[in-house]
């Protein structure tokens, strides 16, 4: 018995060590170098399409990365660019498609009273895979399809990144 009691007394770390290294998680995030090539070539792919926008990236946890307005950008587009990126990277989705679910779908509709969330295209996570570590929020191009089409503009600029 007195064996069995030693050998358990001594296992006892090596147990709770293996517990404790469980409940630690390992998770990729939005670097600020990635956060400002996206923010420069969203705004340089609006603006090659005569588009004046604010781009916003976001981390993992919605804080904020990167800011870029471009000349001529209304001073509405940093908010609009904060709350879509806040918003896609919460949600883990595209501000449009969930623009269209709350259309479509009167439950989702509440989804507009969560502060912080904004409704409109223009907000697209980033992943690396299937995780999301970030998101980038474009504001003030006419219709906020155009707006997502830049953010996905520069993500395919730095896909290569993204692995």
């Amino acid at each position: 018995m007195r064996h069995i009691i030693r050998a358990c007394a001594l296992a006892l770390p090596f147990i709770a060590a293996a517990a404790s290294a469980q409940n630690v998680r390992t998770e990729k995030n939005m670097s600020l170098e990635l956060a400002n090539q996206l923010a420069s070539a969203t705004v340089a792919a609006c603006s090659a399409n005569g588009h004046a926008v604010a781009a916003t990236v976001v981390d993992r946890a919605g804080s904020v990365r990167a800011v870029q307005r471009a000349d001529n950008a209304g001073p509405h587009t940093l908010a609009a660019s904060l709350q879509k990126a806040f918003t896609s990277a919460s949600a883990k989705n595209t501000t449009l498609a969930m623009m269209d679910g709350a259309q479509k779908n009167p439950a989702a509709a509440n989804l507009v009273h969560i502060p912080g969330f904004l409704l409109l295209g223009g907000g697209v996570p980033v992943k690396v895979g299937n995780e999301v570590i970030g998101a980038v929020g474009v504001g003030g191009a006419p219709g906020g399809h155009l707006d997502e089409q830049c953010a996905m503009a520069a993500l395919e600029k730095v896909k290569d990144q993204l692995k």
